[in-house]
């Protein structure tokens, strides 16, 4: 009996690229996204309440991940008959229009990114993978089925992700509301003596190995 192999991909790794239908046509990705940041986010199956709230959460946000240049996919293994019919569900009974494209996996589409849940048949986890304009991975979680996901922690991850990629910093836990730093990013520790001699001299430091700055 042949193994069903399940890929994941890995942070920097280069995004599977796949060309797959979806509620806006036909779409390849991560081709059709090059040059921008993106969020694809999967979810167990069309017509299910904690869906129907991400769903609508995701929309809500869209204006924010709008203005940081990043696109939204969703994804789940329905097809995409049923996701047009959820749309329109979720239009006429909670009065939200799904802007963003919603994509009609397959198993080999699931397989790809590791997201079929083990177990429960094909229904796919709530994954979700940040992309960068260059078609590289560079945020992977996963939830289970029965925990919904929190969009202001994606949404948030971003930013300190393009944070990192304008300024070479690295963000503190909870950043831009860190209780420690506030919004204030961490300096690169030194990797040699003379600029650990150096960097609390061109710093805020609370020793060498952590010194922080402001944006402004």
């Amino acid at each position: 009996m042949e193994e069903t192999k399940i890929n994941m991909p890995l942070l920097g790794d280069p995004f599977p690229g796949m060309n797959v239908q979806t509620t806006h046509g036909q779409m390849n990705i991560p081709g059709d996204l090059k040059g921008s940041w993106f969020v694809l986010f999967s979810h167990p199956a069309d017509f299910t309440p904690v869906c129907t709230t991400e769903f609508i959460a995701f929309q809500q946000k869209k204006t924010e991940f709008d203005k940081l240049g990043v696109k939204l996919i969703g994804m789940s293994i329905d097809q995409v008959f049923s996701h047009i019919k959820w749309i329109e569900w979720i239009k006429e009974n909670m009065d939200v229009d799904i802007e963003y494209p919603v994509v009609a996996a397959n198993d080999n589409v699931a397989m790809k990114l590791g997201m079929l849940h083990p177990g429960k048949g094909t229904n796919t986890v709530r994954a979700v993978f940040v992309g960068d304009p260059e078609g590289k991975v560079r945020l992977v979680i996963y939830y289970p089925q029965e925990i919904g996901r929190n969009v202001d922690e994606i949404l948030r991850a971003v930013r300190a992700l393009q944070t990192h990629e304008t300024n070479s910093v690295a963000t503190p836990e909870n950043w831009p509301n860190n209780a420690v730093l506030g919004d204030r990013v961490i300096v690169p520790p030194a990797t040699n003596v003379e600029d650990a001699a150096k960097r609390p001299s061109e710093y805020d430091c609370y020793d060498w190995w952590f010194c922080h700055k402001s944006l402004d």
